[in-house]
């Protein structure tokens, strides 16, 4: 009994203490824009051979720059769409080889985890990729000094998007009572990582599509995370 408290005391505090930490006192991190810049659109999880195509023709569609967090073992099997991402001047940033939590991961394993997909995507862009944000939003007690190099993205709105439910019942509506400034937004491209469903990013990019309709009617800025 005595061993396996001090074992989860031990990977309370490798875990969920510096996961709080970090995101409560927001050391090391962004969670919004800057004042009046406008709002961000970020996407995890990708590139999908199937959505991640649709949204960057959306994207294209409404002339708006995003942001996204691709996983590096996806980047390796579809580099062309990375390289469609970054000539239509799209940001690029880390989000782990596999799409696995830092809670799980050894200093080493991390550090290996952000080199590899870290070369991934360089490897399509030709360009220093200087941003990175961990799956579930996760750290360990290593992960401020692995992830040194880069800036750490959060963010300010999460809706659920990878459950096809969510999508079509609230994600719209999610989306429509946002700021107009000084928002990340977090969305998700892909739909193949544990708890998401497989379609969800259909329905995703389907109120996408009208929020963004509605957004430029409106006036709103959209950023990418070099601009923030």
């Amino acid at each position: 009994m005595i061993g396996f408290t001090i074992l989860l005391a031990l990977f309370l505090l490798y875990t969920i203490v510096p996961t709080l930490l970090i995101r409560v006192f927001g050391w090391g991190i962004t969670k919004n824009t800057k004042k009046n810049s406008g709002v961000a659109l970020t996407f995890d999880d990708g590139p999908n051979p199937e959505y991640t195509i649709r949204l960057l023709d959306l994207l294209e569609k409404y002339e708006v720059k995003a942001s996204f967090f691709v996983v590096g073992s996806k980047v390796r099997h579809n580099p062309e769409i990375i390289k469609r991402m970054h000539e239509d001047g799209h940001v690029i940033g880390i989000h782990h080889f596999d799409h696995v939590s830092s809670w799980i991961l050894s200093p080493f394993q991390l550090k290996k985890q952000l080199g590899m997909t870290e070369k991934a995507i360089t490897e399509c862009t030709k360009e220093k990729v200087i941003f990175y944000r961990p799956p579930w939003g996760h750290f360990n007690i290593f992960t401020p000094i692995l992830s040194k190099n880069y800036r750490v993205i959060m963010w300010s709105a999460i809706f659920g998007d990878w459950k096809v439910d969510t999508c079509k019942n609230n994600l719209l509506g999610q989306l429509r009572t946002t700021s107009n400034e000084g928002e990340i937004l977090l969305l998700h491209d892909c739909g193949e990582t544990l708890g998401a469903d497989k379609e969800a990013p259909m329905h995703m990019i389907e109120k996408l599509e009208i929020y963004l309709r509605e957004s430029k009617e409106k006036g709103t800025k959209f950023v990418t995370l070099r601009d923030i």
